[in-house]
């Protein structure tokens, strides 16, 4: 069986979707190869860790020298390992999301990013990702899109009949008679949240209520409100993944009686509240540097039997697809996204064979084998070139 090396700085028990994409990939590839893993785990410093890791792939190459490629799972850890281009003959293939190529920092993409494509090869979650690839000078013909896979057993929870009761009880929420609009996300501004409350909810009526999750805090901290005045501010939140729409939204919610903001709820809350809703909303807004890289959480939604809305831009495209499993709109056209809200409120029969018919083909295109076979071939033709000239991509 040809061995393979994976490094992943996301992996469980850390908990996000970049981690849950590692780990079903990395179980996945062991079906194919003999899979050879480094992990960091939260067991020991980040930065250390960082600081130790060619030791780590160094030892792990001389103890099974039968390793034919080496994965990396991000443009973080291609940057981390730049060493192996010199230092290795094994072809290593890097997983790129979306910020780690385009971070419009201009040492970084200049030092970092123009190294980044001597590697031997590209995986990158969505169209949009590799286009961003090849205008910085990756290899057409070894940069390829492997769209991320989905959770699709999250569809076979049960719906719970309590729920209602519970949001009324324990979240203050009541939601008889009302059409729910449900977003999901850390508050930053490329995600639109306080845009979608500011020029999208006035256009509807009351009874439309906009049910939101994520992380939140009440204000921004003293260090977060004293970047925000350094040049390059922007730069800085990105890098340290400050949550840059959080006093503009705070702003916005203490005026509706109709938008209600749980913070970060439960797992199985979260499930419950993908099925309750009528509507899902990605409603992200052009950010320069700070772009979607693809939209799992709008996938998540489909599988859960909700209609999803979502901006038809960046990698979002690579998620949803008009007409499939949801509708793309015009990204800052609140009339656009106001109207196409009431077209789809005012049939719920309709709008619920449309969440029916987006459910399967979500399940039928992003499943986490779908995802995996991807890779699979990608690997063999980074491992093989000369038996898999039949470029496909």
């Amino acid at each position: 069986m040809t061995e393979i090396l994976c490094v992943t700085h996301k992996y469980p028990p850390s908990i996000g979707g970049m981690e849950k994409q590692s780990y079903e990939l990395i179980k996945g590839l062991s079906k194919y190869y003999k899979t050879h893993v480094i992990a960091y785990q939260n067991d020991s410093n980040k930065t250390f860790w960082f600081a130790s890791l060619r030791s780590k792939i160094q030892k792990e190459l001389s103890k099974h020298p039968g390793i034919k490629l080496i994965h990396l799972n991000d443009g973080s850890m291609a940057a981390a390992c730049l060493w192996l281009q010199k230092n290795t003959y094994i072809p290593v293939v890097v997983t790129y999301h979306g910020l780690d190529i385009t971070f419009p920092l201009d040492f970084y993409q200049s030092k970092i990013v123009s190294k980044l494509n001597k590697y031997q090869g590209a995986v990158c979650v969505s169209e949009f990702t590799r286009n961003e690839c090849i205008k910085r000078g990756f290899d057409e013909n070894t940069t390829f899109t492997v769209r991320n896979g989905v959770d699709i057993s999250m569809g076979d929870i049960p719906k719970d009949s309590e729920f209602v009761d519970k949001l009324k009880n324990h979240y203050g929420i009541n939601i008889t008679n009302k059409n729910i609009i449900l977003a999901i996300g850390r508050p930053v501004k490329r995600k639109g949240f306080s845009w979608f409350i500011k020029n999208v909810m006035p256009l509807l009526d009351k009874n439309t209520l906009l049910i939101m999750t994520g992380p939140i805090k009440n204000e921004p901290s003293f260090f977060e409100k004293s970047i925000q005045h350094l040049p390059g501010s922007q730069n800085i939140e990105l890098l340290l993944g400050i949550a840059n729409d959080t006093e503009d939204l705070n702003k916005e919610l203490g005026k509706h009686n109709n938008i209600f903001h749980l913070g970060s709820v439960p797992f199985s809350d979260l499930i419950q509240l993908l099925s309750l809703a009528d509507i899902f909303v990605m409603p992200n807004i052009v950010v320069e540097g700070d772009e979607e890289g693809f939209g799992l959480v709008a996938l998540e939604a489909s599988i859960r039997g909700t209609y999803v809305l979502a901006s038809g831009i960046e990698g979002i495209t690579d998620a949803v697809i008009d007409g499939k499993n949801g509708t793309l709109l015009p990204s800052g056209d609140a009339a656009a996204w106001a109207d196409k809200i009431k077209e789809l409120l005012s049939d719920k029969n309709k709008l619920q064979e449309l969440a029916e018919k987006g459910k399967k083909y979500t399940l039928e295109n992003y499943s986490w084998n779908n995802m995996i076979s991807g890779y699979h071939e990608v690997f063999e033709m980074i491992i093989n070139p000369l038996t898999n000239s039949h470029h496909s991509r």
